[in-house]
């Protein structure tokens, strides 16, 4: 991957590894860091050896939101001319991942910082992190698309309570309000959230994941089931005679682990992608 100077990019086993890498500034986000962000994010999706992606923070931080010191720590844009949210960007970048995003909350997570993690997959918290959405403490609004993702993820009330009161909480209050999946001792963040990301990456097919995901998360804006049935037939019509759909059967036959070799750069269903984008305002 491309050397960058704000974040660190390892891959090993399939996996990409992304530390937020500003730990005397508690990983505030520049500018810089996010276009280094964005363009590792499409690195990764472009790479067929990355399989997943795990998130976390260098130091004792995971993201303590905007760098202040910035002169539009909020974005570029006012009055008339739309806001260029670069962290929307990449909350949008997640969304449509064709792999699987992992975020290891290893210390504070604050206002963006926390709302950057919304639309990935998994959210795993070391006991020592805490997280706001402290932005109307600030006299600022939600931005990264956390207005979409929050209440779909935690339900209304409760993103209601945390975005109003921009109050601090425990990552056992994460937990108890479903933002987290678990809370664990520090030293075991990172391995228990590269373990989930390894089951990824060594147990199932590229293409049948990358689907998948999407499957689910453009479900969120259909009307019925009824619409999610259609599209589902559409692409099984396509992925059932598809290599990998057969390599699955005859492995599980053979009593063998499977080898797929179906890749997401050259191996996604014809009709993928199966929805309309709106556009950006210009």
């Amino acid at each position: 991957m491309a050397d960058y100077e704000q974040i660190l990019c390892e891959v090993s086993e399939g996996l990409l590894t992304l530390t937020l890498n500003r730990p005397d500034r508690l990983n505030a986000l520049t500018t810089q860091m996010r276009h280094e962000i964005l363009g590792a994010l499409e690195e990764a999706n472009a790479d067929d050896e990355v399989r997943a992606i795990v998130v976390t923070g260098g130091g004792r931080a995971f993201c303590a939101g905007p760098d202040m010191k910035e002169a539009a720590p909020f974005g570029t844009g006012a009055g008339d001319r739309p806001v260029v949210d670069l962290s929307g960007r990449i909350a949008l970048r997640i969304f449509d991942s064709t792999k699987p995003v992992i975020a290891a909350i290893n210390g504070p997570a604050i206002g963006v910082g926390v709302g950057l993690t919304l639309p990935m997959d998994i959210r795993i918290a070391s006991s020592s992190a805490v997280m706001g959405f402290a932005q109307a403490r600030r006299g600022v609004m939600l931005e990264a698309c956390t207005s979409w993702f929050l209440p779909r993820v935690v339900g209304i009330s409760q993103a209601l309570e945390w975005v109003e009161t921009g109050r601090i909480f425990t990552a056992d209050d994460a937990l108890a309000g479903g933002l987290v999946r678990s809370v664990l001792p520090p030293d075991e963040l990172l391995p228990a959230a590269r373990a989930i990301a390894l089951e990824i990456a060594e147990s199932t097919a590229a293409v049948a994941v990358a689907v998948s995901r999407q499957l689910i998360l453009r479900s969120l804006g259909m009307a019925n089931p009824r619409q999610a049935h259609i599209v589902e037939c559409q692409l099984l019509g396509e992925m059932g005679p598809a290599p990998d759909a057969r390599e699955g059967i005859e492995s599980f036959r053979e009593g063998r682990p499977p080898r797929f070799a179906g890749r997401v750069s050259t191996d996604l269903p014809s009709s993928y992608p199966w929805w309309e984008e709106p556009s950006e305002p210009s």
